[in-house]
């Protein structure tokens, strides 16, 4: 993002940007099954259901953009993507085969997909440059837990609200006063705040390489 500087130059502006997208945006299948999901947990809870949401970051530099999210690996070109980190989906030691891995992505000039379903976003964390600098420092130093289960014990999977939740308290933003949307719901958020708690180095070593 930049705008004209006050001697006619262009003034570069840095930040961090987050986005809650709803579960689902773009398609019918995870929608659905995100919606039986959550009436499934909020019976079992005796709660309401809420509305489901996964977050994405983009941050703004002045050498330029970058998206960073959580995705499956669709194809083995990961440089062309930013990929930082890979973990396995479902199963640890299905993590071998690609179609059981996900990808961790610092994109320079990517885009998020259906962003134009993004509500309430997006929410600036940071507009510090350096704070933007040391998030994309952190961000490969995720942990690589595996994707659907919740090895830490705490109550909720690992996912992409994790990875996001991971990178925004390892940079040492405040995430207290992060929240998903009115009534919305961020599985796997807490797991990520877990995790930055404990540390990449108390992890086992499959968990944090």
């Amino acid at each position: 993002m930049r705008r004209q500087g006050a001697t006619g130059g262009i003034e570069q502006k840095s930040g961090i940007d987050l986005y809650w997208l709803p579960l689902g945006a773009g398609g019918h299948f995870v929608k659905y099954n995100g919606r039986a999901y959550e009436w499934i947990k909020a019976h079992l809870e005796r709660r309401p259901a809420c509305d489901l949401y996964h977050s994405a970051l983009q941050v703004e530099l002045p050498d330029g953009q970058y998206v960073i999210e959580q995705t499956p690996e669709p194809d083995l070109s990961g440089a062309d993507r930013g990929v930082v980190a890979e973990g396995p989906v479902g199963l640890r030691w299905a993590g071998r085969f690609r179609l059981f891995r996900y990808e961790v992505r610092v994109w320079r000039g990517g885009n998020i997909p259906d962003i134009a379903e993004a509500v309430d976003s997006p929410q600036r964390l940071s507009a510090d440059e350096a704070v933007a600098r040391r998030l994309l420092e952190v961000i490969g130093r995720v942990p690589r837990l595996t994707w659907g289960r919740d090895e830490l014990g705490v109550g909720e999977m690992w996912n992409s609200n994790a990875v996001i939740a991971w990178t925004l308290a390892a940079t040492g933003l405040d995430v207290e006063r992060v929240s998903p949307p009115s009534g919305g719901r961020a599985p796997g958020w807490t797991a990520g705040l877990v995790a930055a708690r404990i540390g990449s180095d108390a992890l086992p070593a499959d968990w944090s390489r």
